[in-house]
């Protein structure tokens, strides 16, 4: 079976088109960018071939999804002879609310609760229903399954979920915790897992994906207890641009001192904080270091910072589950960072992880241990795959 992966973002579509056999294979991958603009861009790639690049006008999601289609089909770079080869979509969606536990095969009852979720993330859901919608005019009839973000996250017990907030705005609009990135969480502490030949039923373990949106999860006999992002991605931890924890009473604060609107308060915590509010240099871990280098002050009090809270919360999740297996690094910054990866591993002795600091330095984008060989807790480094999650997802749902 052939299922092409959709990953469909306000203005941007990442793709990737899976062959399911007994071990997945990629044939193509690619992104568009920016749609509705002046000059989109379509860069398409396969193994053994130049990467193939478009510059047109992309008018919306359809437009864009239909040079993707053709792309696949086209005689000098495409990868199947016919559009009927393609016989499931899978769709990242980043909210399913609490109705979503599991992915699902897309129907109009599931694409009208996807809808209803527009309110708890408008600046996502409304792209993925795009995708979805876009799917239907082009392909009638194909099959196609939803991914969600947040489902992974929906066995956190009542007490970490709800808000100290009066229960009446939970029972009106369903305002609690729901985490995200719990497709990258579920797939590196199976994988992990796999690797080292654990049951992931019988283990405690900690997954840092840490990119430029950032966030840890406790995953308890192989389901989430905890996780750092909320209501919202901008709970939890330091990131790129969103502010992560921060005492409300700040925005009360610059609401009567700044005279700062909603939409203002909105922009600051997701757009002009974290990383780039504090160092002023960029969002980007790779120019902050390289400024902190230099010499930078408030360069290298963001990289303290970051280090600092993955490692609270890497403390606190330990504390949730009593105990802790395994620390996995994933994501971005949490594959390719080294530096980073010390900062927040260094003097983690009392929970039994042994830092090896040899295996780490110059680690980037592959599978290892950055624990001792001895060390009672393993720490590893996991690549990620959330296209491959969504390619199973779907392979599975629609054979079955």
């Amino acid at each position: 079976m052939k299922v092409l992966v959709l990953n469909c973002g306000s203005s941007s579509i990442k793709y990737q088109l899976f062959d399911m056999g007994s071990e997945p294979v990629v044939l193509a991958k690619g992104l568009i960018e920016k749609i509705g603009l002046p000059e989109g861009i379509l860069t398409h790639k396969t193994d053994g071939r130049p990467d193939f690049q478009l510059h047109q006008p992309i008018a919306d999601h359809q437009t864009g999804i239909n040079l993707i289609i053709s792309a696949l089909v086209d005689p000098n770079h495409g990868v199947i002879a016919r559009v009927e080869e393609l016989e499931a979509v899978g769709h990242r969606v980043a909210h399913g609310g609490e109705r979503f536990s599991a992915s699902a095969l897309i129907t109009p009852d599931v694409k009208a609760d996807i809808e209803k979720c527009i309110e708890l993330a408008p600046l996502h859901n409304p792209a993925n229903l795009k995708g979805i919608t876009s799917i239907e005019a082009l392909l009638p009839g194909i099959k196609q399954v939803a991914v969600f973000d947040t489902s992974f996250h929906q066995t956190l017990p009542e007490h970490a979920y709800i808000y100290g907030i009066p229960y009446y705005y939970y029972e009106k609009y369903r305002i609690r915790k729901y985490g995200f990135h719990g497709t990258s969480h579920k797939y590196v502490a199976a994988k992990a897992c796999d690797q080292l030949g654990w049951n992931i039923s019988e283990k405690k373990i900690v997954s840092c994906h840490l990119g430029n949106g950032a966030s840890v999860a406790a995953i308890d006999h192989g389901k989430s207890v905890e996780t750092s992002m909320g209501f919202t991605p901008v709970e939890g931890l330091l990131m790129g641009t969103r502010s992560g924890d921060l005492d409300l009473g700040v925005l009360l604060y610059l609401m009567e001192k700044e005279n700062m609107c909603c939409s203002e308060l909105n922009d600051l915590i997701n757009k002009k904080s974290g990383m780039l509010g504090v160092t002023g240099v960029s969002s980007d871990m790779r120019d902050i270091a390289k400024a902190a280098a230099e010499g930078n002050h408030r360069a290298e009090l963001a990289l303290n910072m970051f280090a600092y809270v993955v490692k609270k919360y890497i403390g606190a999740y330990v504390a949730v589950m009593n105990g802790i297996d395994l620390l996995i690094f994933t994501g971005g910054i949490g594959e390719n960072d080294c530096d980073t990866r010390r900062r927040i591993t260094e003097n983690l002795d009392y929970l039994g992880i042994k830092f090896d600091p040899a295996q780490n330095d110059g680690l980037r984008g592959r599978d290892a241990f950055i624990s001792t060989p001895d060390s009672p807790v393993k720490a590893m480094v996991i690549t990620t795959n959330e296209e491959l999650v969504i390619a199973r997802d779907t392979y599975q749902i629609v054979q079955s």
